[in-house]
């Protein structure tokens, strides 16, 4: 079966962002994003320790250890860019001053309920930054995850059972397998970026779904 790769994973995501938007790319596979929005149209890229006007990943000798997002990546700066207080930037997303935000995800329920930042075992190191803050703070909620997990069970579910980030949030769901809006009558597939039919997407996705005008 065909699987979009992380990196086609994130140049999906990107073609979907307009000119003008204000932005937040969540720690993990999110960050991908960076690298491939069109440098010709204006996109303003905003991390939670306090930078907006980031850019893409910097080359190997371009790396400044003082320059990094909030997973401790190193990036770059592009031209108006500013650095301020993470009391500021968390302002800005609760403010509502966020277009858009695109995060990974554990689980999304058909509803658009995330959990994105602790799968409840044990074990497990508890990790969610800025996730809540973000899911309910931005404009639109964008996930961008695998379709299965490494077991082969969907993390598109009926219900998240996994512990929530925020309740009927995402908007928007790129997996390596599809494309789904989440909206006030279910699931609607936009798009699939594989080799198997809409049969087979919703047999293994394993809830109710429906086409699109192009899915």
């Amino acid at each position: 079966m065909k699987k979009l790769t992380r990196i086609e994973m994130a140049q999906r995501v990107a073609r979907d962002i307009p000119e003008g938007a204000y932005v937040n790319l969540g720690i993990g596979v999110p960050t991908l994003v960076a690298n491939h929005l069109d440098p010709h149209r204006e996109i303003i890229l905003h991390s939670e320790n306090g930078i907006l006007g980031m850019g893409p990943a910097p080359g190997p000798d371009g790396e400044d250890d003082d320059l990094i997002n909030a997973g401790k990546e190193p990036v770059t700066l592009l031209p108006g860019g500013a650095f301020f207080h993470h009391a500021d930037s968390f302002s800005m997303i609760r403010g509502g001053h966020l277009d858009y935000c695109v995060l990974g995800a554990f689980q999304v329920s058909v509803n658009g309920d995330l959990a994105n930042w602790h799968t409840g075992q044990a074990d497990a190191i508890p990790a969610v930054g800025g996730a809540m803050d973000l899911a309910t703070g931005a404009k639109e909620v964008y996930v961008m995850m695998e379709h299965m997990t490494k077991q082969g069970q969907s993390k598109i579910v009926e219900r998240c059972s996994y512990p929530i980030t925020g309740m009927g949030c995402v908007s928007r769901v790129y997996t390596d397998l599809a494309v789904i809006d989440v909206t006030p009558s279910g699931l609607q597939v936009v798009e699939i970026c594989s080799d198997i039919s809409f049969d087979e997407l919703c047999e293994l996705t394993g809830v109710q779904m429906r086409r699109g005008p192009a899915g």
